[in-house]
């Protein structure tokens, strides 16, 4: 699993495509409950990227 900004959205897809070799599967999450940042910068997460 992967929490992503709208920036690095498309980064952390390929990541999981790369990772596991499946299909990845991207949920918008709220954004004001959830103090986690973004993999690859220190954004608040808009997605979580997973491969289930």
């Amino acid at each position: 699993m992967v929490y992503a900004c709208e920036e690095h959205v498309d980064i952390a897809l390929d990541k999981i495509v790369y990772e596991y070799e499946t299909f990845p599967h991207l949920t918008k999450i709220d954004v004001e409950n959830l103090s986690t940042t973004c993999e690859f910068c220190e954004n608040p997460a808009v997605y979580i990227v997973a491969n289930k």
